[in-house]
């Protein structure tokens, strides 16, 4: 097999198709409801951060499996029209994964999926080559063995490595080991560690598995993250929203692009956020993708929803850290 190029993010992970159907209401059961649209287009978690960073001016290649109907045929149209190189297991007579999204009136999503066993991506199937050979490595935990192994080659090669996980999948702990930036959903922190405090599972997930990063991500809320000393809390912005599909991973596009350019966190986080933003002002997964200049408009211009919970958090957080500091100064003199 030939030698993979250079790039600056590998991603190892899910795609899907997805079918967004958009209502005024979320169904009653046992009604029936009118529908007057349903859009098929590509999406899937590592696939849509991939496709981003790629349109943001980034190498990607993106690892992953589909089936051999017209779905697949989507997605590899969809990657090489963006540009991304694809190491994609075919997987014969198998539909791609499907997902149904219904989207209510005010743009929040509900998820409808299924996916064929044999489309798992099992770790025998993976080639090194297909992974060192980039500046970070993404992941969603979904085939988690493969996932694990992968970011077991990233942390030999001194690769970065960023998860997106919303599942306590089996064996997941052994793949938490191996992560660099755990940015993961709102609950997640709290169900793994059994937690019921947000801020204090965040720090202990850190400390357990070492992390440099744990962040949860909170929807309308932003996102609130521990680096191991100091909370950071970036809100939201407030933008007219349409579907709320695909902004977590454009929100670790956004991130991973960030944290490329070697950007101080607090400005990954809200380039972020940012980034997320402006996705849900479009229908799908990769609608509202922007190019750089429009999120770091919005950045300069945009408000933001205020949550004052969350960066109460952190101007405890520095004035502890002040007052710490100060006592410290003061032995000294």
């Amino acid at each position: 097999m030939r030698k993979s190029s250079k790039v600056d993010l590998v991603g190892v992970g899910l795609n899907a198709t997805d079918t967004v159907i958009p209502l005024a209401d979320y169904p009653t059961r046992g009604s029936k409801v009118e529908f007057s649209a349903a859009d098929v287009m590509p999406g899937g978690q590592v696939a849509s951060t991939v496709v981003a960073c790629q349109l943001w001016g980034m190498s990607t290649r993106y690892i992953g499996s589909l089936g051999d109907d017209s779905a697949a045929t989507l997605h590899h149209n969809a990657f090489a029209d963006a540009g991304v190189e694809t190491q994609i297991i075919t997987v014969s007579e198998c539909a791609s994964r499907q997902s149904l999204i219904l989207v209510d009136g005010g743009g929040e999503r509900t998820v409808l999926w299924r996916k064929d066993e044999r489309l798992d991506l099992r770790p025998e199937l993976l080639d090194r080559e297909w992974v060192v050979n980039a500046r970070a490595l993404h992941v969603d935990g979904y085939d988690t063995a493969t996932a694990t192994l992968a970011a077991g080659w990233a942390r030999e090669a001194g690769i970065p490595v960023i998860a997106d996980l919303d599942e306590l999948y089996p064996g997941v702990e052994q793949l938490l080991e191996k992560i660099d930036y755990l940015i993961v959903s709102r609950d997640f922190p709290c169900r793994l560690m059994k937690e019921p405090r947000l801020e204090t599972a965040l720090r202990m997930m850190q400390r357990r598995y070492g992390c440099r990063l744990t962040a949860a991500t909170l929807g309308q809320d932003g996102v609130l993250a521990w680096d191991g000393s100091q909370f950071h809390y970036t809100s939201a912005y407030r933008v007219p929203v349409v579907d709320t599909t695909g902004a977590g991973d454009t929100f670790h596009a956004g991130f991973i692009y960030g944290l490329l350019q070697e950007w101080p966190l607090d400005r990954q986080l809200d380039f972020a956020c940012a980034a997320a933003a402006l996705n849900c002002m479009a229908v799908g997964a990769r609608g509202g993708i922007r190019s750089v200049e429009t999120i770091e408009e919005l950045m300069a211009t945009g408000s933001h929803y205020p949550n004052a919970s969350h960066a109460s958090i952190v101007m405890e957080e520095q004035v502890a850290v002040a007052a710490f500091s100060s006592v410290r100064a003061g032995s000294h003199e």
